[in-house]
């Protein structure tokens, strides 16, 4: 039957010829139509599913970072709720009490290691073997023990997703040129400038005034200054000995020789003090390798703006910490399916490298182009390629060890009066009692 454009009804993503109908008619089936189509619309948009995500990246380079993870996540037609609580041990305590009482989110980011252990044991926590194993994480997961903090009597609960190392001292080019002297390449230099950049005005050595910055501070001295099996022995066994000992004791005085050069830092939170550095404020800061992302926000450029000097440029290692996603058991099958296309995409390829790029972080695969890398993640990727990597404290002692230290730390930085053999008699304890 032959139809002219006069007796022709056509929609936007329809078309619907009705030959020889009246006007009223014509009306009538648009209608239907559009009712048709709204009812699509309305269905498609219930398909969405909302999983609330709970982490503690909340500065500049962070957000930039978890936003690739958001967006990848929403392209799968679901809807990332973000949940950010700035600091992680406000973030862990909310986490933890929000599941423990009944009211969990759909993911949530801890650090690898044990702190996830009671959450497990107390089976609040998906287990996502089923995952892991249908993406084959155990053959593209490097170095394997990143999924082995993850698993528990044969069984995984969370989804690897970067590896950070603690090792690392960012030097600023200007502070270093302003004072007259040449960017340092090792620890003792950088301790040697500290004179010349306070007579020129410049804080030597940038640092947060919070206790896990501090750790990490003396942590990062004690596994660069010194031979491996001494931290071995002193987190991984426990030795007593080791930990009063005499080698222990230089890390002590490392660590006052970085108390006085930061006597004058007064920021509180990590990115504050590196913000020091890449303003040219402060020499430099020991911190993660996280950092990077701040620099990389700031349009800095490695190796021109500023210096990063992995093992403190004595002895160039990393450790194998990072960050991994839990999944807290729900019965909503929608939100488990969700989670499961979270867990999922986050090792993939593609998201792997936006988001490692934008974090400052390696990539927990080793099969994937890293060629847009900067030149610190250069020197990681290469250090991670070598092998002979310490397993991050996370992974060694508990979170109870850890607020420990934190609180020695805290007080030895900030209070000159606590002498280096005060604070390891301190230390000595608290490893006595650790688990």
């Amino acid at each position: 039957m032959y139809c002219n454009r006069l007796h022709c009804a056509e929609l936007k993503h329809v078309k619907f010829v009705v030959c020889r109908a009246t006007w009223e008619e014509k009306m009538k089936i648009i209608r239907t139509i559009l009712a048709a189509t709204t009812a699509l619309t309305v269905t498609s948009a219930a398909q969405a599913t909302e999983l609330e995500v709970m982490h503690w990246w909340t500065s500049g380079g962070e957000a930039a970072a978890v936003g690739q993870f958001a967006k990848a996540f929403n392209a799968t037609g679901n809807n990332w709720v973000d949940a950010a609580i700035v600091g992680g041990e406000q973030a862990r305590a909310v986490m933890v009490s929000r599941i423990m009482g009944g009211d969990p989110m759909g993911a949530f980011q801890f650090n690898h290691g044990r702190q996830a252990e009671e959450l497990i044991e107390a089976g609040v926590l998906r287990d996502i073997t089923d995952i892991a194993e249908a993406e084959g994480w155990k053959d593209i997961v490097n170095p394997s023990n990143l999924l082995d903090a993850c698993t528990v009597d044969g069984r995984i609960y969370c989804a690897p997703v970067n590896i950070h190392s603690w090792q690392w001292l960012w030097v600023s080019h200007k502070a270093f040129e302003d004072a007259g002297l040449d960017v340092p390449t090792n620890w003792d230099e950088f301790v040697a400038g500290a004179p010349a950049l306070e007579k020129a005005g410049t804080l030597p050595m940038a640092m947060g005034q919070q206790g896990w910055q501090q750790t990490g501070a003396f942590n990062v001295l004690m596994a660069s200054l010194l031979p491996s099996d001494v931290y071995m022995s002193v987190y991984g066994d426990k030795n007593t000995d080791v930990a009063g000992g005499a080698d222990v004791a230089k890390v002590f005085q490392a660590a006052a020789d970085a108390r006085a050069m930061a006597s004058n830092s007064t920021v509180q939170n990590w990115n504050e003090a590196t913000n020091l550095v890449i303003t040219g404020k402060a020499g430099g800061q020991i911190m993660g390798d996280w950092a990077q992302g701040e620099f990389s926000v700031a349009e800095a450029k490695a190796g021109e703006d500023y210096s990063c000097l992995p093992g403190l440029g004595v002895n160039p290692r990393l450790s194998t910490g990072g960050d991994a996603f839990y999944f807290p058991v729900l019965k909503d099958e929608a939100k488990i399916a969700a989670q499961t296309e979270l867990a999922t995409l986050m090792l993939k390829p593609e998201t792997q490298v936006a988001f490692n790029l934008s974090k400052g972080s390696l990539p927990v695969r080793g099969d994937i182009d890293m060629s847009a890398a900067n030149d610190c993640m250069r020197k990681g990727l290469d250090l991670l390629a070598k092998g002979g990597l310490l397993p991050d404290t996370n992974m060694l002692i508990t979170p109870d060890t850890s607020t420990q230290l934190n609180d020695l730390f805290g007080q030895f930085f900030t209070d000159p009066s606590i002498s280096a053999a005060e604070a390891q008699k301190t230390f000595v304890n608290i490893i006595a009692d650790a688990e």
